[in-house]
């Protein structure tokens, strides 16, 4: 059934012709467990996609499961550390100005630009690039053997469509505010234009409730949360000018697939002598899930409605007479929220506590170093992953806040590993299964030693890295375990025989494996992940 990477000096062959339209789609949140807790009850796009090839348990290899280092893996075939994207935000203390957080889809070389918080609903002045990810996707590569092919790119987030597209599309679009926005310079497609116009007619209007499917009524249940909060029953009613929450409902991938219809038309893609690629970033899920947990009515209400869109999407592409294959997946999985873990046989499940921050565990190691207090000795973005310390130090300074640090951190009750970035460096990173990797190999995935940390910091599991719910996150992912590790890897093509395949493979197989059927040929040296002989007979998809 697997098959080792092609050799790049031999023409790809297959007994089918090359499909005209790679469509490639990652579902931002979707987790094994959540496809497979669902999957019976499907009956529109996400049925069609299990009837293909199934691979329940791929792998997002790396420790930090985010949407940026996912998505870096699905379209290029190689680790996130390699392709230089360790995490949606990382620390840069030699950057000019004086916000030293770097998004990952940020150009943050242009001046007057910052990048601010990343689950702020408006964020920082920052310019959208893929300029941080070292790798080419899929489409670049196809483009170079194949200039009259296009890449392009629609998503519910920036950095999904810039993740899967890379720097050379065609076209790509995201979502932002009230529409679909474009790189910088860039003109707007007149098929979006028209409809962000037609979405800007509803998107402040009153919505009512979701009809609540059959299989969801078990799963209204109100959890308590905060302050007199609480998640389970909501079923994404909204009232007048309420757009702002537009983005966390189903609504938002509806959005998303009528802007992939909208440029698939309007460009014909699959329809030229070349074959296209076009590459979905679905989002809502991801959004659900931060504000109300994985499994209350609203992530069920929203996977029904994921795979509806799905169904009608799939339906348009069949009307379009055209020859293409789907490959869907995620950048990462996700935890609920531990309020309601607790009530459902996890009672270890709490959040991290409100002190646990970089910026106060400084504090605490510059007064026991006898060192100035004016001046900040340690940054990271968050409670788990990168530590930075002060550039400006002097090194023997540096080296005793490092340690101190590290050992003041690994002491605390909520975490599991603190790996040292000199160690990571000695580390190789495994082809085996990635079920059975060592924490500093999962490390070691997502690591780039010109970007990442001084030392990385692991939670242990179920530990929810949200201190406080005031901003209405509520539950996330970012994880070095499996729940956040583990996602769907399935295809489908016209008369593809089904089969299940039950055993780990990784994201970072999926380049390959579709590179394969459209005769690019990447050089095994240049990529981490195998092609998956995903004709489930005789034949074999990778020769």
């Amino acid at each position: 059934m697997f098959s080792g990477i092609a050799n790049a000096e031999e023409p790809a062959t297959d007994d089918r012709a090359k499909p005209k339209l790679v469509v490639a789609i990652s579902v931002d949140h979707l987790s094994a467990d959540l496809f497979s807790e669902y999957r019976s009850s499907f009956t529109g796009g996400l049925k069609r996609l299990a009837g293909g090839a199934v691979f329940p348990s791929g792998y997002q290899a790396q420790a930090a499961t985010e949407t940026c280092p996912g998505h870096a893996t699905i379209m290029t075939g190689v680790h996130s550390g390699r392709a230089g994207i360790i995490a949606n935000n990382w620390i840069d203390l030699s950057i000019a100005r004086d916000d030293k957080t770097v998004y990952c889809a940020e150009d943050e070389r242009i001046e007057g630009t910052s990048f601010g918080d990343i689950t702020a609903a408006s964020q920082g002045d920052y310019v959208a690039s893929a300029w941080h990810l070292l790798v080419p996707t899929l489409g670049e590569r196809l483009k170079t053997i194949s200039p009259e092919s296009r890449n392009v790119a629609v998503a519910g987030k920036d950095r999904s469509a810039l993740m899967m597209g890379g720097k050379q599309v065609d076209e790509i679009y995201w979502w932002k505010g009230k529409g679909f926005t474009t790189l910088q310079g860039r003109k707007t497609l007149p098929s979006i234009a028209a409809l962000n116009g037609a979405i800007g007619e509803k998107i402040d209007k009153a919505r009512p409730a979701y009809a609540t499917p059959g299989h969801c009524a078990a799963r209204s249940s109100k959890i308590l949360y905060g302050e007199g909060q609480s998640v389970g029953d909501y079923a994404f009613q909204r009232p007048d000018g309420a757009a702002s929450i537009y983005r966390g409902s189903p609504d938002l991938d509806s959005s998303v697939l009528d802007a992939a219809t909208a440029v698939l038309k309007e460009l014909a893609l699959g329809r030229g002598e070349a074959t296209d690629i076009l590459s979905i970033g679905l989002a809502a899920t991801d959004y659900i899930g931060h504000a109300f947990g994985t499994e209350g009515l609203e992530m069920c209400i929203q996977m029904a409605e994921l795979d509806r869109s799905l169904g009608q999407f799939f339906e348009i592409l069949d009307g379009e007479g055209i020859d293409y294959v789907v490959m869907l997946t995620a950048d990462h999985g996700g935890l609920d929220l531990p309020e309601r873990m607790s009530l459902q046989g996890v009672p270890t499940a709490q959040r991290i506590e409100a002190g646990f921050n970089a910026k106060a565990i400084g504090e605490t190691v510059a007064r026991e170093l006898g060192l100035p207090n004016d001046k900040r000795v340690l940054y990271a973005d968050g409670p788990f992953g990168d530590y930075y310390v002060s550039l400006d130090l002097p090194e023997d300074q540096r080296q005793q806040v490092k340690d101190s640090a590290m050992a003041l951190i690994a002491a605390h009750s909520q975490v599991e590993a603190v790996l040292d970035h000199d160690d990571l460096l000695d580390v190789t990173v495994p082809d085996g299964a990635p079920e059975i990797w060592t924490l500093a190999e999962r490390a070691r995935a997502s690591f780039h030693p010109d970007r990442s940390g001084d030392f990385v910091v692991l939670l242990k599991k179920a530990v929810t890295p949200i201190a406080s719910t005031s901003r209405g996150y509520v539950a996330t992912h970012g994880s070095p375990w499996d729940y956040d590790r583990r996602v769907p890897i399935l295809f489908w093509r016209e008369g593809i025989q089904q089969f299940e395949q039950p055993l780990s493979v990784m994201t970072v197989d999926i380049a390959p494996t579709l590179a394969a059927l459209i005769g690019v040929n990447i050089p095994a040296e240049e990529i981490d992940g195998k092609c998956l002989d995903i004709d489930g007979g005789a034949g074999n998809s990778c020769n």
